[in-house]
């Protein structure tokens, strides 16, 4: 599995980049022994900039690998990630495999210090949310010697395979439909983007498409935290006073475009031909509302999917496609006039 190009490093990379004996690297890793400050600032720079992981299994198996795919995702009360974790399982129990799961909350520092945890026990792959990481935890899949494969995403360059959906494009999409429609006054709803990168790429196709049709977004309302039924119902209050004039809401996910849905209907706004609303994530569990959210789905099973069938086709040295693009389609739903 592991070329020389991708090979596991050890004890002894990590002496030699540090200039210590093998046996100093072991102690300090260990944090066992008496060794001196310097030398164990040292040997641990070195270590996170080769993107070293002890390894807690060494000696215990023969193959100094188990049996186990670490998948690394953002969040589980997200109703986004169990459709992917559904769809990596489907894969996974056809194998010797079994996913392992961590959790990240969106938080850098936190995905590098899960991504380390879970490599230290020598997994046979890593499934992994987003091309976004540090530079230590991006050091550490490229110094793991086995797959990885960042899904829900392909706008980027990734440590080794990738799949999922152009999120550029589904913004430069929905854009395209919003238009056609006939809409002008656009606002957008959506998370604070800087941790939230694929809603960054999608708001950015998003906004490139509307300027090519001579379109701005009017307004914008941002939220973090808390119940988002309850916050899209805040936010579209909150927008929609500033700016009355708007005659469609555009909405980072389907859950606060649920709750700006609740809310208009609840003032008796005409929708779509006064105001269209559009989410992202194609959220089943939506399909009970009084109207159907015009949405776009993110293929999150299909993702989980092709994502593990890459990673027991390398486990068993067979070839695969390193970038695999899926493509959504939007679904129109009852708040989005087609024309």
């Amino acid at each position: 599995m592991a070329t020389d190009e991708h090979r596991s490093l050890t004890l002894r990379d990590v002496s030699e980049a540090s200039g210590v004996s093998e046996m100093t690297v072991s102690r300090v890793l260990r944090n066992r022994g008496d060794v001196s400050d310097a030398t164990r600032q040292r040997v641990l720079k070195a270590a996170k900039e080769l993107g070293y992981v002890p390894n807690k299994i060494a000696g215990a198996l023969a193959s100094q690998r188990v049996n186990l795919v670490a998948v690394i995702i953002p969040s589980l009360s997200n109703m986004v990630f169990p459709e992917v974790l559904g769809g990596i399982s489907e894969v996974l129990e056809e194998t010797d495999l079994q996913p392992v799961v961590g959790v990240t909350d969106y938080i850098p520092e936190k995905e590098e210090k899960v991504l380390y945890e879970m490599l230290s026990w020598r997994p046979s792959g890593v499934i992994i949310a987003g091309l976004e990481h540090t530079d230590a935890a991006k050091a550490m899949m490229r110094a793991a010697g086995i797959p990885v494969v960042e899904i829900m995403d392909v706008d980027g360059t990734p440590v080794d395979a990738a799949v999922g959906i152009s999120h550029r494009r589904a913004g430069r999409e929905m854009a395209k439909a919003i238009l056609k429609a006939g809409y002008r006054k656009i606002g957008f709803l959506g998370t604070k983007m800087p941790l939230d990168h694929r809603a960054r790429k999608r708001f950015e196709g998003f906004t490139e498409a509307l300027a090519k049709g001579g379109v701005e977004v009017e307004d914008q309302e941002f939220y973090s935290g808390g119940s988002a039924l309850v916050k899209g119902r805040e936010m579209t209050e909150a927008i929609l006073k500033r700016s009355p004039e708007l005659d469609f809401l555009y909405y980072s996910n389907d859950m606060i475009g649920a709750g700006g849905l609740l809310y208009l209907l609840e003032q008796g706004i005409d929708i779509p031909g006064q105001i269209g609303l559009a989410g992202f994530n194609g959220v089943e569990l939506l399909e009970g509302l009084p109207r159907r959210l015009a949405s776009m789905d993110a293929c999150r099973r299909e993702s989980g999917r092709q994502a593990a069938e890459i990673i027991a086709a390398r486990v068993n040295n067979e070839p695969t496609e390193n970038i695999v693009e899926l493509s959504p389609k939007i679904a129109f739903g009852d708040t989005l006039k087609r024309r």
